[in-house]
């Protein structure tokens, strides 16, 4: 399976660069590319009882097609698809009761991790330096991503040392979005993603509503 990975994007990185070694000075063209990404990850907005989380990291990777809308390609529009795993060194304390999700603080749990796959949308408007035959440039992407939710497991071990695990908890926000900003040189870049709607739908702690969100930075690399 390796393999062929390794061979379709060898496959896919020389004819793209066959078709741009083909193309003039002025040349329309496009950016289309395959994304990877890995980020430091956060919960954020946490309810007043829950402590900042642990170190968390998120991975994902996808292809997203360019539109350019001026002649020199300087400027664009994309939009993509791809796989998103988020992991999570958290403090809430989550369990699923008569299939609902439940909250608390617990300090004396330990081992408490959230995981999460998900399908993932982006759509970007592109400033960039590039030119039909100049591969290396100047980025500044902005734009917007959505996550749909395939699934989430959270598990904890209690004071007992027992472990517990919940999968596809309802009360876990299947639809989020959040703005994204991409800035760098080449196949290097920055990258942060802020969360605009909450992980939990409709969902308290000690007669709080849970308005946690998502802060990923780190870096993503555009391979073609």
């Amino acid at each position: 399976m390796k393999f062929i990975i390794l061979f379709l994007l060898l496959f896919l990185s020389i004819s793209n660069f066959a078709q741009k070694d083909s193309l003039q000075v002025g040349s329309r063209y496009a950016d289309d590319q395959i994304y990877l990404s890995v980020s430091y990850a956060q919960f954020i907005d946490q309810p007043t009882v829950i402590s900042k989380s642990n170190f968390s990291y998120g991975l994902s990777f996808g292809f997203i097609k360019d539109i350019t809308l001026n002649k020199e390609g300087t400027i664009s529009i994309a939009g993509g698809f791809g796989y998103g795993y988020d992991f999570f060194n958290h403090n809430l304390k989550v369990q699923k009761i008569d299939n609902l999700g439940v909250f608390s603080d617990d300090s004396t749990i330990s081992k408490n991790i959230f995981k999460s796959s998900n399908l993932e949308f982006p759509i970007e408007l592109r400033w960039r330096t590039s030119a039909a035959n100049k591969y290396d440039f100047w980025r500044i992407y902005a734009g917007l991503k959505f996550f749909y939710n395939i699934s989430n497991k959270f598990e904890f071990v209690d004071e007992d040392d027992v472990s517990f695990e919940y999968s596809d908890i309802n009360s876990y926000n299947k639809l989020q979005y959040g703005l994204t900003l991409s800035a760098g040189y080449d196949e290097f870049n920055i990258n942060i993603y802020y969360g605009l709607n909450s992980v939990f739908n409709q969902s308290y702690i000690e007669g709080e509503k849970i308005n946690t969100k998502i802060l990923k930075f780190g870096l993503i690399f555009y391979l073609l």
